[in-house]
């Protein structure tokens, strides 16, 4: 038994995929989970209409947009290993999502545009990666077009992000055409049919049929032509005179990240790629605790909720609670201990997904991440064990940056909108503050981004069919408030101060929004036994 756990763990891999918006982050996971054999046709990430909508993408407004809003979880299998993919928001509004799922991954695959290099939204959650010293892949999309030059983008990876870069796979031209990649560690040539070199997206809607090679295969000339036979021998070369050898210990660090090349759209390069990514990352290891190092295989059943989705299923307003299982065996129900309430309680029906589909599961191994019907308990942060009672460390959250006073519509609807504000605000998509005790005033929403305020009044017009008006506020910044001592703190008399507004998030926390720096710095000098945080402890639950 114990073999087995230790076989099932080790074959897990849970990875999120990272980019800026618009490299192509829907589009490599649709074509992941065709290599899979998980879809038999990849759908193309487009508001086209009469093209197959991606298979990733569950909500309406994602389909509409081309745009990934939520994260959702894709699992499959491929050559006996168990892939579990934390498909992230692409969207930069979303990325505070995007920091909670890369939480529950034991990896990261960074995506690049291969004609725009290392962009902005790549930096900021490449940090986030850094920070936790993940194990970090770079793939470099979009090879099939006009771009960079493959050693540039070695280079800008290396001096914007500050980490070592060793190439694996390099890609292989034809004149301006891409006709395959040359895998370093393998001494492989793969060479794609011509045929399927132009980037149109019925020709990436099934896998490309490649043939494998070596670099002295005397029909590599014939294919290439002279100059393009020419260029890959020199280009191999220098990298082998030039380049770093492959260190195991430093990518597990996060000290360096191995590229890859190759077009999503077309499918060139991504089983090496695939195939590679299995052999070098990580399975899942011990996570930090309030109780010490929790260990994957020798410790009993654990696990952290690190995402809540209300309304997957429409029809029955149902909730779920995304937990990453951090060790041993979770067996359907089983009885644990819900750590923060610290009550005792039987997970019935643990679902896996793929987009909307879920499949209920009677079994799940460190590594694994499922579904388990929340009716309304769990919140972002929360740790789950049969063994011993511990918490594993907490989530960070962020103050938002863009705020809006909701103004209903329909006041006949004001159960529906107090009841889709509370559940929507515990997804963590944006963040909900009330006037305080004794006070009537209007709900504010925050956001880190604009397009998650018109996510939320789309979810709550669709979803609990309350038509409500976002009014913007001038108000700048979040900070959540406590007193030096330890006292509760008077809202109702920082009101009175007339240095922010004063408010309680949905955990019944003290908030103050202030409309400037400028108030932020007045309230900290009038008030200087209170204590202004821009993150709170916990996640705070948002809509």
């Amino acid at each position: 038994m114990a073999t087995d756990l230790t076989e099932e763990i080790h074959r897990r891999k849970t990875f999120a995929i990272i980019s800026h918006p618009d490299a192509g982050k829907t589009t490599l996971t649709e074509k992941l989970l065709l290599y899979g054999g998980a879809i038999q046709l990849a759908g193309a990430v487009k508001a086209k209409r009469g093209r197959q909508a991606a298979v990733s993408d569950w909500m309406e407004l994602e389909r509409e947009r081309g745009i990934s809003i939520t994260s959702s979880v894709l699992q499959f299998a491929y050559h006996g290993w168990q892939m579990n993919l934390l498909d992230t928001p692409g969207h930069a509004d979303f990325s505070e999502d995007t920091y909670r799922t890369l939480h529950a991954a034991d990896s990261a695959v960074m995506l690049l545009d291969c004609a725009k290099g290392v962009e902005p939204q790549t930096k900021k959650l490449f940090r986030v990666c850094k920070q936790r010293a993940m194990p970090i892949f770079t793939f470099v999309n979009k090879m099939d077009r006009p771009g960079r030059e493959p050693f540039d983008l070695v280079g800008e990876v290396e001096s914007v992000l500050g980490i070592g870069v060793v190439p694996i796979t390099w890609p292989i031209y034809k004149g301006f055409n891409f006709r395959g990649i040359y895998h370093r560690l393998l001494k492989r040539v793969y060479l794609f049919d011509e045929k399927h070199a132009g980037s149109s997206q019925q020709s990436g809607a099934e896998i490309a049929p490649f043939q494998v090679t070596g670099l002295d295969d005397a029909t590599l000339k014939s294919e290439l032509d002279t100059v393009g036979y020419d260029r890959l021998r020199e280009e191999a070369d220098l990298l082998e005179a030039a380049g770093d050898t492959f260190d195991k210990t430093k990518f597990e660090a996060g000290e360096v990240s191995p590229m890859f090349y190759g077009s999503a759209m077309n499918n060139f390069g991504l089983a090496p790629f695939l195939d590679t990514f299995c052999e070098l990352a990580p399975s899942p290891s011990a996570r930090e605790s309030s109780a010490g190092r929790v260990d994957p295989i020798t410790e009993a059943f654990s696990g952290f909720v690190f995402k809540i989705q209300a309304n997957m299923d429409k029809a029955h307003r149902d909730r779920v609670a995304f937990m990453r299982i951090c060790s041993g065996r979770f067996e359907r129900g089983a009885k644990v201990l819900h750590v923060r309430t610290d009550k005792t309680m039987r997970l019935a029906n643990p679902t896996t997904f793929m987009a909307q589909e879920r499949t209920i599961v009677d079994e799940g191994f460190a590594g694994d991440v499922i579904g388990v019907y929340d009716p309304g308990i769990f919140e972002i942060g929360d740790t789950l064990t049969s063994g011993k009672k511990f918490t594993f460390e907490e989530i960070p959250s962020f103050a938002p940056e863009h705020f809006a006073r909701v103004v209903m519509l329909d006041p006949l609807r004001r159960k529906q909108l107090k009841k889709g504000l509370e559940q929507l605000a515990q997804e963590g998509t944006i963040q909900l503050y009330r006037p305080p005790e004794g006070r009537e005033g209007d709900t504010i929403l925050g956001a880190v981004g604009k397009l998650q305020l018109e996510v939320v009044k789309y979810r709550l017009e669709n979803e609990y069919d309350a038509i409500v008006r976002l009014e913007p506020m001038n108000v700048e910044f979040a900070r959540w408030i406590s007193r030096a001592d330890g006292a509760d703190v008077d809202l109702l008399a920082f009101g009175r101060e007339n240095v922010g507004v004063p408010a309680v998030d949905v955990r019944g926390r003290a908030v103050a929004l202030f409309a400037g720096e400028w108030q932020v710095n007045s309230a900290k000098r009038y008030l200087p036994d209170l204590l202004f945080s821009e993150t709170a402890r916990g996640v705070v639950q948002r809509a």
